[in-house]
């Protein structure tokens, strides 16, 4: 989450945007790896069991909320209403049907992000045996209906959730029933961050089919190994999926990316309070100003976390292209994308996994894949996404190995993943069958809390 506050120097030029980029280039021995990891919360108890986690009330998540506050967290509050929280360089937030993320701080070593997100889930098991709720690890909620998902009070999210319906027919699925495990890593330059942002969005395919795990919609079978990476092509075209320009040489890749921000519509500005910005674009507000206020570089730093591409660009770069999945896989997702993204050698041969394919193809590829995950195969050809996979993962660890071989290990359920064709999303399909889908049974066998 972007949190906003205090005074920000307003914006001069397009100058001041790509510097916004080019100030946070750190040197490849500093390079560090940030995960973020969203959980769906689910009630448990007689009459209760299986609905969702609300904001309020005595079962509510605000009691979690309250609790960290207790424990030294700082809150940031909107109105009484605890939004997010901080400690140190790690921050909790809340999604919009009150999914809870906890973003680590950054880590150089996948067995420190292990200790503070077992450190994190340790604290909130407690708070949660309290209010009678699980947090589990998938990407879909798979009980109950959309209407049945509170929407949290987080003023941002009024906002959207009237405009991005305009945009997309499944928005308020995404806002309310998803949920995520992201990636964020370090870039050195322009040229560096070009080079990665190409590496994941040619890689972001296979990275969906390898942590599929959301098959389950409404309870019942959904035809999709990941309904929600689905949902996100269903979204607002103008700040979604892939961009046609990471797979192109020309120019300043900071500019380039500038460029493609500027004319996006903006959902707010904020000043004291989240003012609706009418489809205003970025570049209109640069120049015309907004109700009687001039852009800032916050609302530049704002507006660039409200963008959704596959892979997105901030003073750093969000790999986003993954289901939320077990603790295991959550500690391998640094792992693997340190091995190829980390590694010059490793970076080239993930590119050249798909470089022969159009932008077309890769669309083609991507729906696919959403729909048969590792069993999908390239357009016009019979290679599998499950044959790439393997070939990725075997390239990031070749990765590891010269940067820092500790890591190796973090990739096993990968590979696990990888070489039998087994997602999990197809295990808890399996899951779902054996107990006919009842949340009584299901869910104790889900949660982090097992």
């Amino acid at each position: 989450m972007y949190l906003v506050g205090g005074k920000s120097p307003e914006v001069q030029s397009k100058s001041d945007l790509i510097r916004f980029f080019s100030d946070a280039c750190t040197p490849r021995e500093g390079w560090r790896v940030g995960t973020e990891n969203e959980m769906l919360g689910f009630l448990s108890g007689p009459s209760f069991v299986g609905k969702p986690v609300p904001y309020y009330g005595p079962r509510g998540l605000n009691n979690i909320l309250e609790a960290l506050e207790a424990n030294g967290w700082a809150p940031v509050r909107e109105a009484d209403s605890i939004i997010a929280l901080t400690c140190h360089d790690a921050q909790v937030s809340i999604e919009p049907g009150a999914q809870l993320e906890y973003a680590a701080r950054p880590h150089s070593h996948s067995a420190d992000l292990a200790k503070d997100l077992r450190s994190f889930l340790d604290f909130i098991r407690e708070p949660s045996a309290d209010i009678g709720a699980h947090w589990i690890s998938s990407g879909f909620r798979m009980w109950g209906e959309l209407d049945d998902v509170c929407w949290v009070p987080k003023f941002r999210y009024n906002i959207m959730r009237d405009y991005l319906p305009t945009r997309g027919d499944l928005s308020h699925e995404m806002m309310k029933r998803t949920a995520t495990v992201q990636v964020n890593l370090d870039y050195s330059s322009a040229e560096d961050a070009r080079r990665k942002m190409r590496a994941v969005m040619s890689t972001t395919s296979l990275l969906t089919a390898l942590y599929a795990n959301s098959p389950v919609v409404d309870g019942k079978r959904s035809g999709y190994q990941s309904y929600r990476a689905h949902i996100w092509t269903r979204m607002d075209p103008d700040r979604c999926g892939l961009l046609d320009f990471v797979f192109e040489d020309e120019g300043n890749f900071f500019e380039r990316y500038t460029e493609w921000a500027l004319d996006v519509p903006l959902f707010f500005v904020h000043r004291d309070s989240y003012l609706p910005a009418g489809g205003m674009t970025f570049r209109e507000f640069m120049r015309d100003g907004f109700e009687g206020y001039k852009a800032t570089m916050d609302d530049w730093g704002l507006h660039l976390s409200t963008l959704f591409p596959d892979a997105r660009m901030k003073q750093y770069l969000e790999v986003r292209g993954c289901d939320a999945n077990s603790f295991d896989m959550t500690l391998g997702l640094g792992a693997l994308c340190c091995g190829f993204m980390y590694n010059d050698e490793a970076c080239k041969n993930a590119i050249a996994l798909t470089e022969s394919l159009s932008f077309e193809q890769r669309i083609d590829f991507g729906d696919l894949v959403n729909k048969e995950g590792l069993q999908a195969r390239l357009p016009g050809s019979s290679i599998t996404a499950q044959e790439l996979a393997k070939e990725l993962v075997d390239i990031s660890a070749n990765g590891l190995r010269r940067i820092d071989p500790s890591e190796l290990p973090f990739l096993d359920p990968i590979r696990e993943v990888a070489e039998t064709g087994r997602s999990h999303a197809t295990r808890l399909l399996e899951l779902w069958d054996a107990h006919n889908g009842s949340p009584e049974k299901i869910l104790p066998l889900l949660s982090y809390h097992q």
